[in-house]
């Protein structure tokens, strides 16, 4: 059965002050606080429609009603504006993320900020090498059998890998081998590099190739197989600010979630770009997390998605504002990446 407008009117009001107030909302308080232009009756009529359609629930005997997560859910999907950003909460993430001097501490200023604004828990994935490209190879002689190798990801992050050489190498051949696979392998997508590593063997010159095969088996191993995900996480305090109806009375099935990188790398790091993806309730695949709601989105330089980033909460959350603040800060970040 189709809602119309009214109904939708006053789902929405439910779900607003239900999220404002944490109490449940009657058709008293409704008419009170939002201006729906019709009787009480009318508000109880619609109520007992949107309650036997499922979109709100009594949680208990002579109580008003609360969303359900099809209600929450029709919500989102009907929302004709995000919440706009104020001027003062865009120059404060302007402000706290012009500031960072590495990836590292843009990846811990996003999460800290994101947690901060929206008052959930924050979780930001560390761009993930896989959809990087080399941005620069270095090569630091630790002794003449011994090379440092650092990549550096156009996306900032850096990974270092020491390999030991077959036999002594001169100081002009690391030099030509670090201008060999800077020639080879820069601007490179590091998931399309493996032919262009075993190509530097084949065109390596004979007195370079002992060398170059060794150091090629650390490049495949630092470019394309050891793509270990990581990611950042704060705000876990803010699952206690919420009432006896949140979370369903526990914290600890969220909390042993919010262990496992495997959960939370699946919750953030497969949005699609240009996307804001939004998990409610039983729409979550793990049974630990039923009871809470994520807002995620990609971000990364231009059009480029290089990691995910988002906040977990419980179902009664602050839809359009965490949705336009995560699109926010996404943007900051995707900006500061294309600057470095």
């Amino acid at each position: 059965m189709g809602l119309d407008d009214r109904k939708l009117a006053v789902l929405r009001a439910i779900v607003e002050d239900y999220v404002a107030t944490q109490e449940p909302v009657g058709s008293k308080a409704l008419v009170e606080r939002h201006q729906l232009g019709v009787s009480p009756a009318t508000v109880r009529n619609d109520m007992a429609v949107l309650e036997e359609e499922g979109y709100i629930r009594q949680p208990h005997t002579s109580a008003g009603r609360v969303p359900t997560d099809r209600g929450y859910r029709l919500f989102v999907d009907r929302l004709s504006r995000v919440k706009p950003l104020s001027p003062a909460e865009r120059r404060a993430i302007e402000r706290f993320l012009v500031g960072a001097v590495d990836l590292d501490d843009v990846v811990h200023r996003t999460v800290r900020l994101l947690a901060q604004l929206t008052r959930q828990v924050a979780v930001v994935q560390y761009p993930s090498l896989a959809r990087s490209k080399v941005r620069h190879l270095e090569l630091v002689p630790i002794s003449t059998t011994r090379l440092m190798v650092v990549m550096i990801a156009d996306t900032g992050r850096v990974e270092q890998r020491l390999v030991e050489l077959p036999a002594p190498v001169p100081a002009d051949d690391v030099t030509d081998l670090r201008r060999l696979v800077n020639e080879k392998l820069v601007g490179s997508q590091l998931s399309e590099t493996p032919p262009l590593v075993q190509a530097l063997v084949e065109e390596s010159a004979p007195h370079l190739r002992p060398a170059m095969t060794t150091l090629s088996t650390v490049l495949l191993e630092t470019l394309v197989e050891r793509h270990e995900e990581r990611l950042a996480l704060a705000g876990q305090a803010n699952l206690t600010r919420g009432g006896l109806l949140d979370f369903q009375g526990s914290l600890r099935p969220i909390l042993e979630a919010l262990e496992e990188e495997v959960v939370l790398l699946k919750l953030i790091g497969e949005t699609e770009p240009s996307t804001t993806r939004v998990l409610i309730g039983d729409e979550n695949e793990f049974d630990n997390l039923r009871a809470a709601s994520v807002v995620s989105t990609g971000y990364g330089p231009g059009s480029t998605i290089v990691g995910g980033l988002g906040v977990l909460g419980p179902t009664r959350m602050d839809y359009p504002g965490n949705i336009a603040m995560v699109r926010a800060v996404a943007r900051y970040v995707g900006e500061l990446l294309a600057q470095n």
